[in-house]
């Protein structure tokens, strides 16, 4: 990838997987310099990891509801004619 130096503190990407995070800790196992990131806690090799620039990206989607209004939710959807048809024909638990 590219050669610049990784250090604690700075914001990656993984490009395989699109894993991004900050780097917590370097660390060196069997001659290779590996760097752990936040968002996984797993160690990446640093010559494959890319720095981000530029404003914090989000990592994941926050989930903005409550338990209760998710409940009613499930209700809901379980209420329709459709899914209480799907229940209706399910015969057994094997695969057919």
């Amino acid at each position: 990838m590219e050669d610049v130096a990784i250090s604690p503190g700075m914001r990656v990407r993984y490009p395989r997987t699109g894993t991004a995070g900050t780097v917590v800790r370097i660390e060196e196992i069997d001659g290779n310099e590996f760097a752990e990131i936040d968002t996984t806690g797993l160690l990446y090799r640093i010559d494959q990891l890319v720095p981000i620039e530029g404003e914090k990206e989000i990592l994941k989607k926050e989930r903005k509801s409550s338990g209760i209004s998710d409940y009613e939710h499930l209700r809901e959807i379980e209420s329709t004619e459709d899914m209480q048809d799907a229940y209706d024909q399910v015969s057994g638990v094997g695969a057919g």
